[in-house]
């Protein structure tokens, strides 16, 4: 089981439960897939640094799992099916980015 980060972009335009619902159709698929959902953040809508299929925002999610390797390739084609995702970006994490991730986590929960 290895770490894994990704970060995905969701069209502006889409209502709230829209966005819930592709949020827990790629959780449902990784955990169907025997990941482990370490932890979810919803960034909220924010601007773009350059236009996306002629937007200028985008609703940002983080998903943090643990997953076997072999199910990255279909996660990640699910991602390129979905035209609600507009960008998406997986990330395996090496120890000192897990390290990284935990305190990003602990701050936020101190915050909250």
């Amino acid at each position: 089981m290895n770490n894994y980060e990704t970060v995905f972009i969701l069209n502006p335009v889409l209502s709230d439960v829209q966005i819930e619902e592709t949020v827990k159709k790629f959780e449902d698929f990784l955990i169907k897939n025997g990941a482990k959902m370490v932890s979810k953040e919803n960034w909220g809508l924010k601007k773009l640094a350059y236009a996306i299929q002629n937007k200028k925002s985008g609703f940002y999610h983080l998903f943090e799992f643990t997953a076997p390797g072999e199910v990255i390739n279909p996660y990640e084609q699910e991602f390129r099916r979905d035209e609600r995702v507009m960008r998406f970006l997986t990330v395996k994490l090496d120890k000192h980015a897990i390290e990284w991730a935990e305190k990003r986590r602990t701050r936020l929960k101190a915050k909250a």
